[in-house]
């Protein structure tokens, strides 16, 4: 029989190989996949992010009003250079209304690749950013756009 000054160390050494062999028979065991589930409802591309808390710089969800369409083609503003001042441009709280309703509003503000010194204002609704209008700080562009009126002028 085992001395018993062996023993402790005789059965942490059958433990182990008896752990060793519940392991690899665990291992070789078939993994089943857990049960995909689907829905046929499309999920709404804004639940992810909580829109409602500041400025949101993606460009998927941009929309161009045919005010500001007009705007850009007027002052040589391109959707690539609205793009850049979404993502890049300052905020300009002053000019920004971020308690409007349905849609706050917010007045960025940036430098062109072409060093025009622009304000666009966008919309931020639940589903879409809408570009509302397109300003040159710098220079005063003679456009004739739908809406415009010299009591919406927004200049500085």
């Amino acid at each position: 029989m085992v001395n018993k000054k062996w023993f402790p160390f005789v059965l942490v050494i059958v433990l182990g190989i008896v752990l060793f062999f519940v392991k690899r028979c665990q291992a070789d065991a078939p993994v089943k996949p857990k049960p995909r589930t689907t829905t046929d409802k499309k999920k709404d591309p804004a639940s992810d992010v909580d829109r409602n808390r500041g400025f949101d710089r993606r460009v998927s969800y941009i929309e161009y009003t045919q005010h500001a369409k007009c705007r850009m083609q007027c002052r040589k503003i391109s959707q690539a250079e609205v793009e850049e001042i979404m993502q890049n441009g300052k905020i300009n709280y002053n000019k920004s209304n971020v308690e409007a309703r349905p849609c706050p509003a917010y007045a960025l503000e940036g430098v062109t690749k072409d060093d025009q010194l622009v304000r666009i204002v966008f919309g931020q609704c639940d589903l879409k950013t809408k570009v509302i209008t397109v300003i040159d700080l710098n220079t005063d562009w003679s456009c004739d756009c739908p809406g415009d009126d010299d009591k919406y002028k927004n200049r500085n």
